[in-house]
């Protein structure tokens, strides 16, 4: 039979809101804007849209406003990480007082579908911003590509001054693109870029997981991100990386690629697979630290990266110079497995799935997967690195539906999650990838968000993204019984 393919590319029922920009700052064409939706977006590219609009993420509060002693605090163009720990976060926003948004926030959210060996079926990526204040889907082609964006650089202060539109280019010739996106700074999700890359090493035998790696900085600027000195196996480093989300295991990794060379070869291979925006640059070889903006991930070129770390049979799609991309040449299987396991065992479970706060009024239940039972105490309880949530997962593990298999992140200006949903036996069959990134960091906040006892890890995102979350997950439930 033949498969159908259904593209992401947008239909006339979406709106493109041009918001006022600032002086000297370079104006969107509408028109262009409007021709780039020519076609039919798919279902899912549909329900995207609506549902994050729907959820008018333009509703949270600000707690550290242009101009306030809060924003002042929070100035970190590198190394963001470092600098806002849960006992910080909660310093800041006792001493806030919030304040609406000034403006639409920032979105980049992708779905693909899945059938049940993996292979991608249809997809929808939709972009918001204070340019497209509805959102706006991107036209997407068969081989899960897009020449219709502009993508740019993230700015924190320029996210303000010039209404969310960035100034340095991440994929060049792109100037005439009728969409126009400021990629939103990935926090922890880079992650995955960085491991995908150690895997890599070892497919190509250069480095082996069991191998124990001295992880000696020859530079102090980096401290506070990535620590001191460390030696463990590079399996441990990776866990400590993907499962709980150390920065200091993640400097260590960094730190391995750049003494393997093999930065800008992983460069070099995104680029191959067509998979432009996802860009591991600038970091610093001496500390595997400073991590900063040039550090780049796109929706759907994460949720492209993590459609060959979950595995499909045969061509996934064909690369831009022409030739087939399979989940076998790109990781071995036996790295492919090593991976999910790992994304499986994630412990930040608080943003498209909330289980490590459940039962509880706030915040909604997001994505319905279960808490790995690593992190859960005899008291029902998850504890991650020293970080306690609280809430009794007992219940929701017991009514979970599905795996997800994810990598989260968040600082100040960013909110991101990027997994895979796959349905548990008996549970509806879906399978799908979700990607969102946002600026809706830990700095924003819902207005009926209660205070955190002490003690507690704090609240990280507003409740919006796990709505979004459950929405589209009731929604993929639905496909799979139909089909």
């Amino acid at each position: 039979m033949r498969r159908r393919w259904l593209n992401g590319s947008v239909g006339l029922m979406t709106v493109i809101a041009l918001a006022g920009c600032s002086a000297g700052a370079e104006a969107v064409d509408v028109k262009k804007a409007a021709q780039a939706q020519k076609g039919t977006a798919s279902p899912v590219a549909e329900r995207l849209r609506e549902t994050i609009d729907r959820l008018r993420f333009e509703e949270v509060l600000d707690t550290a406003p242009p101009g306030s002693a809060q924003a002042r605090a929070l100035r970190a163009p590198v190394d963001k990480e470092a600098t806002q720990s849960p006992r910080q976060r909660a310093r800041l926003y006792a001493a806030a007082e919030p304040k609406p948004i000034v403006q639409q926030p920032q979105m980049d959210a992708t779905i693909i579908e899945l059938d049940r060996n993996g292979r991608p079926v249809s997809s929808g990526t939709v972009l918001m911003s204070p340019l497209y204040k509805d959102g706006v889907v991107v036209p997407v082609d068969r081989n899960l590509s897009t020449t219709s964006v502009r993508w740019r650089q993230w700015d924190d202060a320029g996210w303000y001054a010039n209404k969310g539109q960035g100034s340095i280019d991440v994929v060049a010739g792109r100037e005439n693109a009728p969409l126009d996106h400021m990629l939103n700074y990935p926090a922890s999700v880079l992650k995955l870029m960085v491991n995908f890359g150690v895997l890599r090493l070892v497919d190509q035998g250069k480095i082996k997981l069991d191998d124990t790696f001295d992880y000696r900085p020859t530079s102090d600027s980096s401290v506070s991100l990535c620590g001191t000195a460390t030696s463990k196996t590079v399996r441990q480093y990776m866990d400590e990386s993907l499962t709980c989300s150390s920065n200091g295991a993640s400097c260590a990794l960094v730190k391995l690629l750049h003494e393997q060379n093999a930065i800008d070869p992983l460069n070099r291979t995104f680029q191959d697979l067509g998979l432009e925006t996802l860009q591991l640059k600038g970091t610093n070889p001496a500390t595997g630290g400073r991590w900063s903006n040039s550090i780049t991930m796109g929706s759907l070129d994460t949720a492209k990266l993590l459609a060959l770390v979950n595995g499909a049979p045969g061509r996934v799609w064909t690369a831009p110079n022409g030739k087939p991309v399979t989940s076998d040449a790109v990781l071995s299987a036996s790295s492919r497995a090593f991976f999910m396991s790992k994304l499986r065992q994630q412990g930040f479970n608080d943003m498209l799935s909330t289980t490590n706060w459940c039962g509880g009024a706030y915040p909604a239940p997001g994505i319905p997967n279960a808490a790995p039972a690593r992190w859960v105490g005899a008291d029902g309880t998850v504890t991650v690195a020293g970080n306690k949530f609280g809430r009794d997962v007992r219940p929701c593990n017991a009514k979970a539906e599905v795996s997800f298999a994810h990598k989260t992140g968040w600082v100040n200006n960013t909110a991101s999650d990027a997994g895979i949903v796959r349905a548990l036996p008996g549970k509806g069959g879906r399978h799908y990838i979700i990607v969102v990134f946002s600026n809706l960091g830990t700095q924003y906040v819902d207005a009926n968000r209660p205070d955190t006892p002490s003690g507690i890890y704090p609240f990280s995102y507003t409740e919006k993204f796990a709505q979004l979350g459950r929405a589209m997950d009731s929604y993929e439930s639905r496909r799979a019984k139909r089909n």
